[in-house]
């Protein structure tokens, strides 16, 4: 029986799909945009959680366990529709994986940081407090977690991970380093909303797979933080990515909405209690394997050979 990824060519999907086929796993991958096998042992489906074909549901209902990454990302996205898209691919898509997962299968599904509302005063968000979700995307991931809370008092098996800011080789282009990075490349000046004093809990991508694998290995229900406990200023991810391309960078501050946080920081003592580690982020390799990463994208969508 193999484990089941959703969202298995997104950006954290791919580094699950590959930390679970290191460790000798059988994977099937889930993504209605498609993929590329990995190797033997790992099968790539090209289908819709929603889908009326029944592709993914079957698969799913068949699993030796689950990780749900598959979703309507990103807190900035302005589409006139994406209420529609966050309520179909964050809470119908939750629903049908939680449905088609035997209550016997430990599922591990992928909320986000951005319920909590941020960190205030320093203080490390716990799994314990209270939600505050600001904006439509993580008002649909708490909606997402009510229906895993349900699932478990009706006998489930949901762990409800909570990642903090991923970072890393394949990151969204959407996401503040990729947007930094194309910026500080073409000479201009990087936008940070809210000040450069502002922080994030950045989290290695390698460490949130290990991270979230483990989480379905140790199977114990109930949300737990994925991130360092470690918060990184905004001017010093700018400082890293200056220094990684040898360039001289200029930013331009705006305001930041109402969903944009001033500060992230996970309170990791439950996931280290359960996992033995706690993630750790090196942002200069960080930095630089994304750099190196986004190279090679360019490299290869040119047409050109790398020496």
């Amino acid at each position: 029986m193999a484990v089941v990824v959703t969202g298995s060519a997104g950006f954290l999907g791919q580094a699950v799909v590959a930390r679970l086929l290191a460790a000798g796993r059988e994977v099937i991958g889930i993504d209605r945009r498609g993929g590329v096998p990995f190797g033997p042992r790992h099968t790539e489906l090209h289908a819709d959680l929603l889908g009326p074909d029944g592709v993914a549901v079957n698969a799913i209902r068949e699993a030796a366990g689950v990780i749900h990454l598959a979703g309507c990302p990103g807190v900035r996205d302005s589409r006139t529709d994406v209420a529609w898209y966050r309520h179909r691919d964050n809470v119908l898509a939750t629903a049908a994986v939680l449905g088609a997962a035997s209550r016997r299968t430990t599922v591990v599904v992928a909320t986000s940081s951005s319920i909590y509302g941020g960190s205030t005063g320093g203080r490390p968000c716990a799994e314990t407090d209270p939600l505050n979700p600001r904006g439509g995307y993580a008002a649909s991931k708490a909606l997402a977690e009510a229906l895993c809370r349900d699932h478990n008092e009706a006998g489930g098996r949901v762990v409800i991970a909570r990642p903090f800011t991923v970072a890393g080789e394949g990151q969204r282009s959407d996401m503040a380093l990729s947007m930094w990075i194309e910026a500080a490349r073409a000479g201009r000046p990087l936008r940070i909303l809210g000040g450069p004093e502002r922080t994030r809990d950045v989290t290695d991508v390698r460490d949130a797979a290990r991270a979230l694998v483990a989480l379905l290995d140790a199977d114990e229900p109930g949300p737990v933080n994925v991130g360092t406990g470690v918060p990184i200023r905004l001017d010093a991810m700018i400082d890293a990515i200056a220094t990684a391309l040898d360039v001289d960078v200029q930013t331009r501050v705006e305001p930041a909405g109402p969903e944009e946080v001033s500060d992230t920081r996970a309170d990791t003592r439950r996931l280290e209690s359960i996992v033995g580690f706690v993630p750790h982020t090196d942002l200069a390799d960080v930095v630089a394997r994304q750099i190196a990463a986004t190279d090679f994208d360019r490299v290869a969508e040119s047409g050109r050979v790398p020496a």
